[in-house]
């Protein structure tokens, strides 16, 4: 059995300490294979801030740690370095790739870059991205879980969220369900979500769900949805194929609880 913790939007510099000791607390019962912070790591890609996510990620009791950036990432008024480097910090502190990818016997997790350094908040996934990730996803082995990893969603709950999605999401998307893909992890909203693509592309050749994650540990939560990460069980035994999202959220007694618990069936070729 394999358990991929699912974290975004921590925005360190804007961290609650309980929350962060609870969400340590979570990992540590759980001892999840994979961590898989994605983006908006910091609030504003200062270096301070980066040594804090930086402490935090080698504290966390996971196996393994995945990280990709998000817009917050890239310094916002130091335009020159928004321009000429504006992954310096991220990758001087944080010492991780802009694209990461993780794989074991269960699980293949790709990671997608979708900041764009001139375009502020707007994420956007290129066609040679799109062609990377669908080419890698068809060499996965029959029995591993295929996950694809973005900052900006590739579905909207709300239609004020549709500003926020990823730009070219409708090729990516049926691309990468095309190639086999399962999940589609994001974050980027504060807004957590579990939803079966087929509801927007209905012409989709097999199930594939957007996964989003709240924001992790910030104070900068969106309305009345308290901090939330996801906790995703996956073994490659079942018969049928399936895993299993759960959905954690931060409240009394300062602790993350089990908030919503789905089984979702996958589709093998």
């Amino acid at each position: 059995m394999t358990c991929l913790l699912h974290i975004s939007d921590t925005h360190f510099g804007t961290e609650q300490p309980e929350v962060v000791v609870a969400l340590l607390a979570l990992a540590r019962d759980h001892a999840p294979d994979l961590l898989v912070l994605s983006g908006d790591v910091t609030q504003r890609a200062r270096r301070r801030q980066f040594r804090a996510a930086r402490d935090f990620l080698e504290i966390v009791p996971a196996l393994a740690t995945m990280v990709l950036p998000g817009n917050h990432d890239i310094p916002l008024f130091n335009l020159a370095a928004r321009i000429f480097a504006p992954y310096r910090n991220y990758q001087e502190v944080l010492a991780e790739p802009l694209e990461a990818e993780f794989e074991s016997d269960e699980l293949l997790v790709l990671g997608v870059n979708s900041t764009r350094p001139r375009r502020h908040t707007v994420g956007e996934v290129s066609a040679a991205q799109v062609v990377r990730v669908a080419e890698r996803l068809r060499q996965a082995g029959d029995r591993q879980l295929r996950v694809v990893v973005a900052h900006q969603p590739v579905r909207a709950t709300r239609d004020s969220d549709r500003k926020n999605l990823l730009r070219g999401h409708e090729a990516a998307v049926r691309a990468w369900a095309d190639a086999g893909a399962d999940l589609i992890l994001g974050g980027h909203i504060h807004l957590p979500h579990l939803r079966p693509l087929k509801e927007v592309f209905p012409d989709l050749p097999r199930r594939i769900w957007s996964v989003l994650a709240g924001t992790a540990v910030s104070s900068r939560v969106r309305g009345d949805v308290p901090n939330s990460v996801n906790l995703i069980h996956y073994s490659s035994t079942d018969d049928p194929p399936c895993c299993t999202v759960e959905r954690w959220d931060f409240g009394p007694p300062g602790r993350f609880l089990l908030a919503q618990r789905q089984l979702l069936l996958l589709q093998r070729p």
